[in-house]
């Protein structure tokens, strides 16, 4: 039977959850994540796979404001000026992640998956955040922005789990 239309399971993002998985677990390193419209999926695909708890202790699901503020340390003033769909904020989550986790690499998502959306900031803008730890200074993170389109609530959430995995796929290769 096929999947309705819209749905999808943690399964199609398995492979690439498993690279996450294997590298990390080749390199010793411990991975976190601080998920706003992927609301838990990304820490869902990695835990999905056996072993995942060499590499992934817990995520953080933060999918309010307040939540961005009270677990993450994110500033009222960047949420104020920038808004939770920004390149600021991600940078804060992706921050705060590291330091409360102890990981080694954190990724963060924040985004509009729709229905929605504004001139400046339309349905399918999402932004990243990766932080990893370093030993010259606490962390070094990088942040981007990515169009994943109108596509659809569901659509837009699977694919920033995929580009989310990627990162930190990019990432431990790079190690």
């Amino acid at each position: 039977m096929d999947k309705p239309r819209g749905v999808w399971a943690v399964s199609d993002v398995t492979p690439l959850a498993q690279q996450v998985l294997t590298l990390a677990t080749e390199k010793h390193k411990r991975v976190t994540c601080a998920e706003s419209c992927t609301g838990g999926l990304l820490a869902a695909a990695l835990t999905e796979l056996p072993g995942s708890s060499a590499i992934f202790e817990y995520g953080f699901v933060t999918y309010s404001n307040p939540a961005k503020s009270d677990l993450l340390g994110v500033r009222s003033e960047t949420l104020e000026v920038f808004g939770a769909v920004s390149e600021e904020t991600v940078r804060e989550m992706a921050e705060g992640a590291l330091m409360r986790s102890g990981a080694d690499l954190a990724v963060s998502i924040s985004g509009i998956a729709g229905p929605g959306g504004s001139e400046f900031k339309p349905e399918g803008r999402v932004c990243f955040g990766l932080a990893r730890r370093t030993e010259i200074s606490a962390c070094e993170v990088t942040t981007e922005s990515v169009e994943l389109g109108a596509t659809g609530r569901s659509e837009v959430r699977r694919q920033a789990t995929l580009h989310a995995l990627n990162m930190l796929s990019q990432a431990l290769i790079s190690i």
